[in-house]
């Protein structure tokens, strides 16, 4: 009699590994076309090479977010009934580009496992020499009343009417766009190296006459304090899920920490950068930390764990920082200095409210891998891939498990995914090789099916992730 054939080996058990969990932005500058598109006057097909182009080197240094400015200037790089388009594309504010350059950023960043983020300009109206070449929707052309004079064209912060508008922007935005977050940066009132005396002395005087009694400083410190706590609140009102995150100057206050010098943010900009941290005005803070380690009047060890210290909400506190600086005069950074601010980063997430992540300025920089820092990053630091820390205040509830199949087919794994539950905003698709290691793929939760090579995969995990970042129980497929 023969005997039976001997059972199939059972597979190994395994240790699902913690989800990597990281902040990775990158900034895309589109005013004066910095970063996107390289210039006016590019086809359609030209600038969304230019932009896949930027999306695939964010994706393959081991980032998670790009930061897009969508309204530099009162403009918007999507259609508006609002603002007329931007003259980024072809050179002529208002002149339509002829597809929607939002949308398909939107698109091409989810198919790549990265967030968008849009970045907006509350104040900015554009420069002096724009003036005679605004287009007719422009508020700086329907409402000349609103807008000052003094280096560039600034909405005036204190006019209800600037704000209004702007906020009109943002949740004409996040209402019509699945953009992950909104974003604004360190413009609030001009900066002092171009503008001196800002003209609000009528809007003052109507403050005071209405029975206001802060000083002209603290009105405009009041001012914007007043849209930031806004923002937020209206944000999250129009598409509760998304992000709102601040990126001021680096510094608040000169002296804090001890021997910190520079500008004064609070009496040159009026922006009282701690107070919206600290009254939880934000889901991410990003201070923009673009002075070298070694720097002593800018100590960047100094103020990363100042900022940390100040993070009394626990918001998500990931710092700006200068990758455009190295090589590059003034004050050239080495190509070792993004790479030893990001270990110094991750170092100070085990500290409570410290950083968690950082973004990058700019998308040039990281295109060119300027030093081959870069490269840096992804062979090391940002190897084996990261998501977003969960912002748990908005949503702590984990999506349900998902359905995974994995069907060997010749050469390759078929793998199948399906949520179970509406929230799921995200799958996470981690694999491990007979050597032990893991890899991982994230991709939008419409993505039901991919392959994966058949050689030395012992083990698949599948993971949903909702808007949020809150992830689910795991799905495991051994083989």
């Amino acid at each position: 009699m023969t005997p039976p054939p001997p059972p199939p080996p059972t597979p190994v058990a395994f240790t699902v590994p913690a989800i990597a969990r990281e902040f990775r932005g990158m900034w895309i500058a589109t005013v004066a076309n910095i970063d996107w598109p390289s210039r006016t006057g590019l086809t359609p097909a030209q600038q969304q090479a230019e932009l896949g182009l930027l999306l695939d080197v964010a994706q393959q240094t081991g980032l998670n977010a790009v930061v897009l400015q969508v309204r530099a200037a009162g403009d918007a790089i999507y259609p508006s009934s609002l603002e007329p388009w931007s003259r980024i594309f072809n050179g002529t504010q208002g002149a339509n580009p002829g597809y929607d350059p939002l949308a398909f950023a939107v698109q091409q960043a989810r198919l790549r496992g990265i967030e968008l983020h849009a970045w907006f300009n509350p104040f900015r109206a554009g420069n002096l020499r724009d003036t005679l070449t605004l287009a007719p929707q422009h508020l700086a052309v329907r409402r000349p009343d609103l807008v000052r004079k003094c280096g560039q064209l600034w909405f005036d912060p204190g006019e209800q009417a600037v704000q209004d508008h702007a906020i009109a922007v943002m949740r004409d935005v996040v209402t019509r766009y699945d953009v992950d977050a909104v974003h604004i940066d360190d413009f609030f009132y001009p900066y002092p190296d171009t503008c001196t005396n800002f003209p609000d002395s009528v809007t003052f005087r109507r403050y005071q006459q209405g029975g206001g009694a802060l000083s002209l400083g603290d009105w405009r410190r009041d001012n914007v304090n007043r849209f930031v706590e806004r923002m937020y609140t209206e944000v999250h009102d129009a598409s509760p899920m998304a992000r709102v995150g601040v990126s001021p100057f680096g510094i608040w206050r000169p002296g804090n920490p001890a021997g910190i010098v520079g500008l004064d943010a609070y009496t040159s900009i009026y922006a009282d950068s701690r107070k919206w941290l600290q009254s939880g005005w934000v889901d991410y803070f990003a201070p923009q930390l673009y002075w070298s380690i070694a720097s002593t009047g800018q100590s960047f060890p100094a103020l990363l764990g100042w900022w940390a210290q100040q993070n009394t909400q626990r918001r998500h506190l990931w710092p700006g920082l200068a990758s455009y600086r190295i090589n590059t005069d003034p004050g050239p950074f080495s190509s070792a200095e993004i790479p030893s601010q990001v270990a110094l980063i991750r170092e100070a997430a085990a500290v409570a409210g410290g950083a968690t992540g950082s973004i990058l300025y700019n998308g040039s920089s990281v295109r060119t891998n300027r030093g081959g820092f870069a490269s840096t990053l992804a062979g090391g630091l940002y190897a084996g891939g990261a998501i977003p820390p969960a912002t748990t205040w908005l949503d702590a509830t984990a999506p349900a498990t998902p359905s995974l199949s994995v069907v060997p087919s010749g050469s390759t794994l078929s793998v199948t995914m399906s949520p179970n539950g509406s929230d799921t905003w995200w799958f996470l698709l981690r694999w491990r090789t007979t050597s032990g290691t893991w890899q991982q793929r994230l991709m939008p939760s419409t993505q039901r099916a991919t392959d994966l090579p058949a050689a030395n995969i012992d083990g698949v995990v599948l993971t949903a992730i909702d808007r949020a970042g809150n992830a689910s129980g795991n799905a495991v497929v051994q083989r």
